[in-house]
């Protein structure tokens, strides 16, 4: 009998760095005996999505890496050597052949114990820019897998063997129905759906050009909007009095909701359009799927991250890079106008789709499974 694996996850803050730890996860579960231990943060997502996996999770200290001065930073410095010496306890208790890395500072402390304790490890970076903690664990990781061939030129390492896998996405999201999704939502199929969504959060900027835009909006498209926690922008009630206030046609024509949940792999599918930030989870979804989209990255991002990621798409044809700064409702529409009234959506969607792996999973959980010495099926 193949041996079970024993395998560490360690990443976490983010829903970035989180779903590609569960699509591959998921993936080595289909192939082999599975078990996983999750060392992750106190204060990240994380700890609910190994819960929601069955996955035994524990948190560890974490220390944020700064570039520039803090006060917080001796706070910080002090964090990461128990954190360290955590994970090195952890991973001397499980015992585990290989530590799975998907980034976030809470992954540098287990890459490290990993190191000293010479238990193979991979860390997979999501972002066309490749991160401070993944530049950290290149000195200490067995592979680093990266998500886009372009962030090669950006690792110098001597120790790490570099891979390109693409970012891996839940499976269940090539699954999706168009027909479900419009009846689910109570839409027509003579209009064009459009899928307005800010990420995991909400995206404040969006909504509010939503917001502002949907008479307009309305007149020419459907749009499902996920707008983010009312908890955390507050948004979902003034988009709800938004859409009361709208003509009662046209208030079936708008669907806000905080979260999207099971829906989305049948809302990817009836989406004629998507706009949203440029997170690496999104970007990975928009390539794996094919759908072409305006991407409106998140300023202020270390390296400006989702503009690079959003570039990724834009160069290639599949996407519409519109910057924060010249976001408006009256831009925001006719932008998605100029789209829906054109030819150009099934070109983009192509050409999205050179920019997409959708096997990114099954390509990690084999370079795991060779870690380990684990036959792959």
């Amino acid at each position: 009998m193949t041996k079970r694996l024993r395998l560490v996850i360690a990443g976490g803050g983010t829903g970035g760095h989180v779903q590609p730890a569960i699509a591959v996860y998921q993936r080595l579960c289909a192939s082999t005996s599975v078990d996983a231990f999750w060392l992750g943060s106190h204060s990240g997502m994380e700890q609910s999505a190994a819960n929601r996996s069955g996955i035994v999770f524990a948190a560890i200290q974490t220390g944020k890496f700064r570039r520039y001065l803090s006060l917080r930073t001796p706070i910080d410095l002090a964090r990461i050597p128990v954190g360290i010496a955590q994970a090195f306890r952890a991973l001397q208790r499980f015992q585990p052949d290989v530590v799975l890395s998907t980034g976030g500072f809470v992954s540098v402390p287990t890459i490290i114990a990993a190191r000293l304790l010479h238990i193979p490890s991979l860390t997979h970076e999501q972002t066309a820019t490749v991160g401070l903690a993944t530049r950290i664990n290149t000195r200490f990781a067995s592979v680093i897998a990266l998500s886009f061939e372009q962030s090669r030129s950006q690792l110098s390492t001597r120790r790490a063997r570099v891979i390109v896998t693409g970012n891996p996405i839940r499976s269940s999201l090539f699954d999706g129905s168009g027909a479900a999704a419009l009846q689910t939502f109570g839409l027509s199929p003579d209009l064009p759906l459009v899928y307005v969504t800010g990420g995991a959060l909400g995206a404040h900027a969006i909504n509010e050009a939503v917001r502002n835009a949907l008479r307009d909006l309305l007149a020419i498209s459907q749009v499902v909007h996920q707008c983010g926690a009312a908890s955390g922008n507050g948004d979902f009630p003034r988009l709800l009095d938004a859409r009361a206030h709208l003509p009662v046609e046209r208030q079936n024509r708008y669907i806000v909701r905080e979260r999207i949940g099971d829906e989305l792999p049948d809302l990817y599918a009836a989406a004629s359009l998507v706009v949203g930030r440029a997170g690496a989870g999104t970007v990975a979804e928009l390539a794996a799927l094919g759908k072409p989209s305006i991407l409106i990255p998140l300023p202020g991002t270390g390296g400006d991250e989702q503009t690079v990621n959003a570039r990724v798409l834009a160069e290639a044809g599949g996407a519409i890079l519109l910057p924060q700064s010249e976001l408006s409702p009256t831009r925001l529409v006719t932008e998605i106008q100029g789209l829906l009234e054109s030819d150009r959506l099934a070109e983009m969607g192509e050409a999205a789709l050179t920019c997409g792996q959708r096997d990114a999973d099954e390509r990690l959980a084999k370079e795991i499974l060779e870690l380990a010495h684990i036959p792959c099926p």
